[in-house]
């Protein structure tokens, strides 16, 4: 078993110098000790934010990330830098969920992941877009299928 310094993490524990726009960079992995298992990990990031990239004002929301992993898995801090880099970042809110679960799916290459994004309202409407993923030809395919089916918010 490798430790974290083994691992070659870079933010854990370190002085980060933050960039102002999206950085999906900054995101980094680690060994799952249990990959035989199936577990859930579930972040909530209550305080994301973005700019809408027509008007350029900010968006607020509240980002959920689940997952099942495989052999890697994201490291907490890296996801915290990950997520902050939005904050300058001109995106739809469809978009930034699509996007951190598609670089999430790079670098873990997870068996299940999903992302929902509870975006505060403007103009009287709130969005929540939802995006999942499961790996081809698996149980974890289907199970992307039923979530997403049965999605409410």
């Amino acid at each position: 078993m490798k430790t974290r310094a083994e691992e070659g993490l870079k933010a854990l524990g370190k002085k980060i110098q933050y960039k102002a726009g999206y950085n999906p960079e900054v995101l980094e992995a680690f060994e799952n000790l249990h990959p035989e298992n199936d577990y859930w990990v579930r972040f909530n990031c209550p305080e994301f934010t973005s700019v809408c990239p027509v008007t350029g004002q900010p968006d607020f929301a509240e980002i959920r990330i689940s997952y099942i992993p495989a052999q890697r898995m994201v490291e907490s801090k890296s996801l915290k830098l990950y997520l902050l880099s939005y904050r300058n970042h001109g995106a739809f809110h469809e978009d930034c969920v699509n996007m951190i679960m598609k670089d999430l799916i790079a670098l873990m290459q997870p068996k299940y992941i999903e992302v929902t994004g509870f975006f505060s309202p403007r103009g009287g409407i709130s969005i929540h877009p939802y995006a999942n993923y499961g790996r081809p030809g698996t149980k974890y395919e289907k199970l992307a299928e039923q979530r997403l089916f049965d999605y409410e918010p």
